[in-house]
């Protein structure tokens, strides 16, 4: 699958533990930064992946964070993502079968890198269940048109 991957500052560090393991997986995995702990804007970086997953360069995106969420408002700003925040298993299994996110954010400092591989792993292998969802994501698709 291919995959981009972005972090700010704050999640420097387990983004660069998350490339490694996808791309020792076989996936083909595009970094669009951070590259060290300096700060920077999250935006930028949510940015980034967002219109890559938009363009359907790539198929999934995963952003790291201090607390997710930030990354998760910038990357839904982009017309044709679907972003959220993953916690728990449960949550993110969910998440991608009913609501087809196409991007998932993770807080580094709240995920630890064992239970961060566990959630991508939920997150890459959940298909969409379809059916009575798809129309709620057709609905969602009718809101970013109407702005």
């Amino acid at each position: 699958m291919k995959i981009a991957l972005a972090a700010d500052h704050a999640g420097y560090h387990l983004k660069e533990a998350m490339k490694g393991r996808l791309a020792a997986a076989g996936h083909e995995v595009w970094d669009h930064g951070t590259t060290s702990e300096a700060s920077v804007d999250y935006p930028d970086f949510a940015a980034a992946v967002a219109r890559r997953v938009a363009r359907g360069e790539v198929e999934r995106g995963v952003l790291f964070c201090s607390s997710g969420v930030g990354m998760a408002i910038a990357a839904n700003k982009v017309h044709g993502v679907r972003a959220a925040v993953g916690v728990e298993g449960d949550e993110v299994r969910l998440t991608r079968a009913h609501n087809d996110i196409n991007i998932l954010t993770l807080g580094a400092k709240f995920t630890p890198p064992e239970k961060a591989a566990e959630l991508i792993d939920i997150f890459l292998s959940t298909p969409f269940d379809g059916g009575r969802h798809e129309r709620r994501i057709e609905k969602i698709k009718a809101l970013e048109e109407s702005q």
